[in-house]
């Protein structure tokens, strides 16, 4: 006899266009039933499409007709919002005081490290004028979607990715903005996009303590806050700005990570410290949170950043990363079980 779980074993071999992910971790099958050998399968039909639903719904018919005495497969398909699908274990706020100090590089980063670690993780750029995460990655594809809502698309290594460039014309495109509309694309970023089922949603934040961070602080669930910073002098007072937001916004400081703290020399085995001394632990201390990293100048990073392939990027910081954020939001257990699907 024909059960639910070798139904749900070939759905899982259905994956969803633009997002490429199971139907499983997009969280859109809603119902199974077996009568005899007739299977009829319910899915949500948000941000798909009708071209993608009947797509969808042959490879469905394929798949289950696979099976032993199956007779006939109906496929159907229900409304509803995607934050009706969305189970998001953990969302990770990235925050600075001040602008430029590497904070998507960090984003980008503590994304790839917890997808190493077998994690389902996405990342929203909620810095909406100056947003830098698709370059990084080498995405130029459009989310796809409809009326109802829009899917995110994916990296190489399947980091989930919601920017406002891939919704622009031309990524050189100018976003000029006032504060409202800029709250509103990040809470459409939230609640229009089917996440499906993410063990982490890592939130790339404009620099500062205005508008768009604070939106992000009210509306998103914010399980805890990495502060990202430099060497330079003024970091300690930007650094404590960013942190008494997050306190008293009432979010968790996860840790704090040093960019370009140094460079390293491998002919004379020696670092320099090109910025001044490293204030790393003072932060720390500051921050009352672990130093999660101390980030160095590393002219293959950026060299892998400016050609969209910093998921090919390896370094010891990848795996302290992801150690590091895991074990402080270990307390949750997310949806996805921290296993690829």
């Amino acid at each position: 006899m024909i059960t639910p779980e070798q139904v749900r074993s070939r759905l899982d071999e259905v994956l969803v266009p633009h997002v490429v992910r199971s139907l499983h971790y997009m969280n859109l099958i809603r119902d199974i039933t077996i009568t005899d050998q007739r299977i009829n399968v319910t899915l949500a039909s948000t941000a798909l499409d009708v071209n993608t639903q009947g797509w969808i719904s042959s490879k469905i018919e394929e798949a289950l007709h696979g099976l032993t005495d199956v007779t006939e497969v109906h496929v159907e398909y229900t409304d509803l919002k995607p934050s009706e699908l969305n189970q998001i274990g953990n969302v990770i706020a990235v925050m600075s005081g001040k602008g430029g100090v590497g904070k998507s590089l960090v984003t980008g980063l503590t994304a790839i490290a917890l997808r190493r670690k077998g994690c389902e993780v996405g990342i929203l750029d909620a810095d909406i004028t100056g947003p830098s995460i698709p370059k990084m990655f080498g995405i130029v594809d459009r989310p796809g979607g409809n009326d109802s809502g829009m899917l995110p698309v994916t990296s190489k290594s399947g980091i989930e990715i919601m920017s406002i460039n891939l919704l622009l014309p031309s990524e050189d495109d100018a976003v000029i903005w006032r504060g409202p509309l800029i709250g509103k694309a990040i809470t459409q970023f939230w609640e229009e996009v089917v996440w499906g089922n993410l063990d982490y949603l890592i939130v790339d934040l404009p620099p500062g303590t205005a508008d768009a961070p604070l939106t992000v602080m009210q509306t998103l669930p914010i399980s805890g806050v990495i502060v990202v910073f430099t060497p330079q002098d003024l970091t300690a007072m930007i650094v404590r700005k960013a942190v008494k937001m997050a306190q008293q916004m009432d979010k968790r400081v996860l840790g704090v990570v040093e960019n370009m703290s140094y460079l390293y020399i491998p002919e004379i085995d020696k670092k320099i410290e090109i910025f001044g001394k490293s204030r790393a632990e003072e932060m720390a201390v500051a921050a009352n949170a672990p130093l999660i990293g101390k980030l160095p100048l590393d002219p293959d990073l950026a060299r892998l950043c400016d050609a969209g392939q910093i998921e090919r990027y390896d370094s010891d910081i990848i795996a302290k990363l992801g150690e590091s954020i895991a074990n402080s939001t270990s307390v949750k257990m997310p949806p996805g079980q921290g296993k690829n699907d």
